[in-house]
């Protein structure tokens, strides 16, 4: 039985609990009903906590994907958007991780293939097909930002006459880079809880990670910023969002975001 085991997936965004199976009940013989675990809400949806698992275990646990895909055969095509629109799917997480084994997985279970799967797992005649009959596709970016060559270049030997057509075009691996931090700041200087709201969960935490920037809703994944210039940034896979700091060296500094209609400001606590 596998029904309300619990795991953890190890991915390289972090651990993800999640419960596999929560429904469960039927009608009793009174005519009664048996009442429904399901404290998401999310019901007849997919519940939340297993696409974040499938995508997040997409990464690199195959025990974990098999064993969720054979409860849950739909988990395969799943997607998530991690944050400010940046979606990734089950099948996109095994292809700009290398990882061949879970996207044919995925693929064996209804997963939908993509320019980015046939790149990492070397379809060479898709990938040039697909270029051909759409010029500059291969300047498309997938899920955080990362380009259609790099998916070649996971994809190992299999994947090596992709990469060397790819390499070829000149214009499959523009992906986003970060301009220099102005002289006389450095990645710490940003870094703290930011509150635009008066509930708990209305704080966004900016955070360092090897000289990068990222920034998250306390309780939810951080994105990596890539910085533009004049203190302004994006997040990963959402170019057309903006976040600013200002101003900086005096106290409190703040932090606005602008993505679509929201529109918000945060300011540094302590």
């Amino acid at each position: 039985m596998i029904e309300r085991r619990a795991f953890v997936v190890m991915s390289g965004l972090g651990l993800v609990p999640t419960v596999l199976s929560r429904f469960s009940g039927a009608a009793a013989l009174d005519g009664s009903l048996a009442k429904i675990d399901d404290p998401s809400g999310s019901f007849p949806a997919q519940d939340p906590a297993l696409v974040r698992s499938v995508v997040g275990g997409s990464h690199g646990n195959f025990e974990l994907v098999e064993e969720l895909v054979t409860a849950y055969p739909e988990l395969a095509k799943a997607s998530i958007d991690w944050g400010f629109g940046d979606w990734e799917s089950a099948l996109g997480a095994a292809a700009h991780t290398g990882r061949r084994e879970i996207a044919q997985l995925l693929l064996a279970n209804g997963a939908r293939p993509n320019l980015f799967s046939a790149a990492m797992l070397g379809q060479f005649e898709v990938v040039k097909a697909t270029v051909e009959a759409s010029p500059g596709i291969q300047r498309t970016l997938g899920p955080h930002g990362i380009t259609l060559l790099a998916h070649a270049r996971f994809g190992g030997e299999p994947a090596a006459q992709v990469h060397e057509y790819l390499e070829g075009l000149g214009d499959a691996d523009n992906g986003p880079r970060s301009a220099p931090l102005p002289a006389g700041t450095s990645a710490p200087d940003f870094l703290g809880m930011y509150r635009y709201g008066p509930a708990d969960d209305e704080r966004l935490e900016v955070t360092d990670r090897d000289g990068t920037l990222f920034l998250g809703r306390v309780d939810y994944v951080a994105r990596g910023l890539t910085h533009l210039g004049q203190l302004e940034f994006f997040p990963a896979g959402a170019p057309s969002v903006r976040i600013a700091f200002q101003p900086l060296g005096a106290t409190p500094l703040r932090v606005r975001v602008t993505a679509g209609a929201i529109d918000i400001t945060a300011r540094r606590e302590g």
